[in-house]
């Protein structure tokens, strides 16, 4: 018997009294894929990491949760926790800018689109930054920016992988230049970990889009991707009327950039943290006193340019 036909039998056995009711089924119990529409208990889909058992279907998760997924437990020191934004524009649309985001941060408790702190994955000491779409779309504005360029520039004086988990609708226009100059900024800070040669591993999930893809979410080494994210830079119709043709149907899904190259692997949530800790395990240094005499001897070489 499915569960729609026993709430029926229910139905038709009389009236039931709403406490009893409040009893037999407590508020979010039971979760609705959003994709097959199949019912799972609300714990089992906890436990499958809100990943529907039946479909597969990935549904979003905040930030918090994912720090859950991917951090030993009680190994979290989140870092920055009181930036928050100011309305250096004075904005305004239909509400004032500064209005919007304490309604955000009352409705979140989040101060702004980001977590960032260090922990451990696995055992692994790592850099790790969240973005939250449930904070004004993800968006990036300068507390982002100056957040995650700060977890970046820590995680190369101590010399740490950093892995950031992208959910964005792009830059933050209420900011104008400021949240676009953070796209500079961030990468800035990444090259500076890269020249160090320490590891960056960007996670795209739904939706990754605008300012972020054309930044930080593009620069990693190793990128990885949640099946059937949306990631892409400009809306699906605005490259329609731009290119005036019709686009693929899989168009700027996490499959499609990994068919074209711009994605290296597809990793399903469940897989996550041991698929980060194997790549963070693979690339950790070497120390030359471990290496066979013939390769610990071995120098860079010494590269000249012609005047």
């Amino acid at each position: 018997m499915s569960l729609f036909d026993w709430f029926a039998n229910r139905r038709k056995s009389g009236p039931i009294s709403r406490e009893h009711q409040e009893r037999e089924i407590a508020d979010g119990l039971w979760v609705k894929c959003e994709a097959c529409g199949v019912l799972t208990y609300a714990k089992d889909l906890q436990a499958n990491q809100m990943v529907c058992p039946e479909c597969n279907h990935h549904t979003r998760v905040h930030s918090d949760e994912r720090i859950r997924q991917l951090i030993d437990p009680n190994t979290w020191m989140a870092i920055d926790i009181d930036l928050q934004a100011t309305d250096p524009l004075k904005f305004r649309d239909r509400k004032p800018y500064s209005d919007r985001l304490r309604e955000m941060q009352e409705k979140t408790s989040l101060l702004d689109a980001v977590q960032t702190g260090v922990g451990r994955l696995d055992g692994l000491p790592i850099a790790l930054g969240v973005m939250d779409f449930r904070f004004m779309g993800g968006s990036m504005g300068s507390v982002v920016g100056e957040k995650l360029t700060r977890l970046i520039e820590r995680a190369t004086r101590e010399r740490l992988p950093v892995v950031i988990v992208c959910a964005s609708g792009g830059a933050r226009m209420q900011e104008g230049m400021l949240s676009l100059m953070q796209m500079a900024k961030i990468s800035g800070a990444l090259q500076r970990l890269r020249d160090a040669r320490l590891l960056y591993i960007p996670v795209l999930t739904h939706p990754t889009t605008g300012g972020v893809t054309a930044s930080f979410a593009m620069l990693g080494d190793i990128i990885l991707a949640e099946p059937k994210a949306t990631i892409g830079f400009a809306g699906r119709r605005v490259v329609e009327q731009t290119l005036r043709e019709k686009l693929p149907e899989n168009f700027q899904t996490a499959e499609y950039l990994l068919q074209h190259g711009f994605v290296d692997v597809i990793v399903p949530r469940t897989q996550l943290k041991p698929t980060l800790a194997r790549l963070i395990r693979l690339h950790q240094p070497v120390a030359a006193t471990h290496l066979p005499p013939q390769l610990a001897e071995i120098r860079p070489l010494s590269v000249t340019t012609p005047d």
